[in-house]
């Protein structure tokens, strides 16, 4: 019984529907968990055949288990590279996930300081004024604006990444700087199998036309799923 797990007390107070998730959560063999936004990391999950172990590299990392399309795999020994630009971004990382390597910078075009436009929802931070502006409007709350280091993704690569590592997958989830993080790498050197890109509320034939379909096709890579907000790529070559 799910009475002997929660203090009954503590039971009769959460609500009917939330009883009724726990529930189907500990009892339901057909379920499936995800830590994904959109469930992203299920059809990864998918296209790589449950395969227990690998590597990926997780841009715009956000946190060790909320919104991540990452963490289902390291709970099962996959190990990687996760980046973040927010300060102090990279301590619950090292706290819940200290098998990875856990970069606090920002990613883009060029070695830099930027500012960096931080919400009370970090899944909302960003490097485009517009978008922030944008997002103030909304009701995200006062932008914080903080100046941070970045390099280019091909420079972090070469430094943390081992030797002879193949990287499984990469996801990019930078709020608008995701074409920017993606030119900053080395396609030849760094060269995943699959790419998640977030690109928001497009429709698939609008994704096909987008230009970072464009951008990837030239390095080799096609377009092969799409969620609401999140675009896959695999590797033809």
């Amino acid at each position: 019984m799910i009475t002997k797990l929660i203090h009954p007390g503590l039971f009769k107070r959460i609500s009917p529907s939330t009883r009724d998730h726990l529930i189907h959560c500990l009892w339901d063999g057909f379920s499936t968990a995800s830590y994904s936004q959109e469930g992203e990391d299920t059809l990864l999950n998918r296209m790589f055949d449950s395969k227990k172990g690998g590597f990926f590299v997780d841009v715009g990392a956000h946190h060790p288990k909320r919104f991540s399309n990452t963490f289902l795999f390291y709970r099962r020994g996959w190990r990687g590279i996760n980046i973040d630009a927010m300060p102090g971004s990279m301590r619950p990382f090292e706290a819940e996930r200290p098998g990875d390597t856990n970069i606090e910078c920002g990613v883009g075009t060029a070695a830099a300081e930027i500012t960096f436009y931080t919400f009370r929802d970090g899944a909302l931070n960003t490097f485009d004024a517009d978008i922030a502006r944008i997002r103030e409007a909304e009701g995200a709350g006062p932008a914080v604006a903080v100046v941070v280091p970045v390099r280019r993704l091909e420079s972090i690569l070469g430094e943390h990444l081992q030797a002879g590592t193949k990287i499984d997958f990469m996801s990019v989830d930078a709020e608008g700087f995701d074409y920017d993080i993606l030119e900053s790498n080395d396609w030849e050197k760094f060269r995943p199998s699959i790419v998640l890109v977030e690109i928001c509320q497009c429709s698939m034939e609008e994704t096909m036309h987008h230009r970072t379909t464009g951008f990837l096709a030239a390095q080799g890579y096609g377009l092969v799923a799409k969620t609401v907000n999140t675009a896959f790529y695999r590797t033809m070559k």
